[in-house]
């Protein structure tokens, strides 16, 4: 049973299309195809359905899929093993990752990453939704949040610290709130799908669901609006690290630190063995995050 068959099995199985995989891996269509029908042929079953607009998995295909990448590994893994380290990660890794976090903190480091990776490609989709890994073919997602998804395996990159921040504008217009309490005095910018804030006190965790007028999905955008003086709002020190050292914003409520339970996570749906590439992509973004991240230096 020929490896590269495999291998092309398996991403077809994850980009659902036999010329996007073929690409990965540089070969034709035509070439892709007949790959596929030795390897089926080899096997003496139909692994795939094909239609005019994508393919999916057969049930033998569903069931043969983690024998392929548990075979693969197992390759991979020898190689590197024995090359003490010289076998270099290939192919295409797809990521999935939050807008601003990506634009920020992943896109610039990426010429670092294909610099130490020369036979790696990525494809990076930015996006505030959380998408699905398997349909969309991601090999990893980087999840800016807590985990409850049982189905997924997850590696931390680093923390995700959070603070209340207001524009020096604004405090002087409006005072500078000293508990948690007085949040309900002030104009609040809302991130979508955070509805309250929550805070450590001497009584205990508080939670407090502060008033605004605006709300907003993008945690960049709802920074930009607190620096505009719009309001006080909560956000991510890895969001507001530069307004807070240029003074455009300060932190409020030091006494009273948020409760979060989120972090930056890389997460992907298999609990198999890494593949090289995705194991590749984690260790450098934790190495390049390190333990105390730069934005909070």
């Amino acid at each position: 049973m020929n490896n590269e068959h495999l291998r092309l099995f398996v991403r077809i199985a994850v980009t659902q299309n036999i010329s996007m995989a073929g690409n990965e891996l540089g070969l034709s269509p035509p070439v892709a195809s007949m790959h596929i029908n030795k390897l089926e042929n080899a096997l003496g079953v139909k692994l795939i359905h094909r239609t005019t607009r994508k393919v999916s998995l057969t049930e033998e295909g569903r069931e043969f899929l983690p024998h392929a990448e548990e075979v693969l590994n197992a390759v991979d893994n020898a190689k590197a093993s024995v090359g003490a380290g010289s076998f270099t990660p290939q192919g295409t890794i797809r990521v999935a990752a939050p807008s601003s976090f990506a634009r920020m903190h992943i896109v610039p480091a990426l010429k670092g990453f294909v610099g130490k990776y020369p036979e790696l490609k990525v494809d990076l989709r930015q996006s505030d939704s959380i998408v699905d890994m398997v349909e969309g073919g991601f090999d990893i997602a980087i999840r800016n949040a807590s985990l409850n998804d049982s189905t997924l395996v997850a590696r931390k990159l680093t923390r995700d610290n959070r603070v209340i921040c207001a524009s020096p504008e604004y405090i002087k217009k409006h005072g500078e709130p000293s508990t948690p309490q007085d949040l309900l005095n002030h104009q609040c910018i809302n991130l979508i799908g955070i509805d309250s804030w929550s805070f450590n006190t001497p009584d205990g965790p508080k939670k407090i669901k502060g008033k605004g007028a605006i709300r907003i999905d993008n945690g960049e955008s709802t920074r930009d609006a607190c620096i505009d003086g719009a309001g006080l709002t909560l956000c991510s020190t890895w969001c507001a690290y530069n307004a807070l050292k240029k003074g455009e914003l300060v932190q409020v409520l030091k006494d009273y630190p948020v409760v979060s339970d989120t972090d930056i996570w890389a997460v992907y749906p298999s609990s198999r063995l890494l593949a090289p590439k995705v194991r590749a992509f984690i260790d450098y973004f934790i190495e390049y995050f390190g333990e105390t991240p730069y934005w909070e230096e």
